[in-house]
């Protein structure tokens, strides 16, 4: 399985995919952080996370997947909805909430 097909199922495998640099538990930049606790305040309880600083060849090549730059990218049923920025402005519109509820609901 190539990279691309690795973040593909890892990304098509899980209704919320977070990829950032550490763990939830010890995240290891002030971005991924944040993006959790944002994910954690809207209301998940499950989310997958994988950590691009365990996964060298994942986080080399999921900017060319995603066409997202930075770390943390958060995906939700699939779908890229962006970094740190935007899932703390989705958190603050209650945005957030009603897509991660959606999740839980499929």
């Amino acid at each position: 399985m190539s990279v691309m097909e690795r973040i593909q199922a890892e990304v098509e495998g899980h209704p919320i995919v977070l990829f950032m640099k550490g763990t939830p538990q010890f995240p290891m930049c002030g971005f991924s952080s944040r993006t959790v606790q944002a994910l954690k305040a809207a209301g998940v309880g499950q989310m997958h996370t994988v950590n691009v600083l365990e996964e060298p060849e994942i986080r080399a090549n999921l900017p060319r997947y995603s066409n997202w730059p930075t770390f943390p990218q958060l995906f939700i049923n699939g779908e890229l909805i962006g970094g740190c920025d935007i899932a703390l402005e989705l958190y603050e519109s209650g945005e957030l909430a009603r897509m991660v509820a959606e999740t839980q609901r499929a």
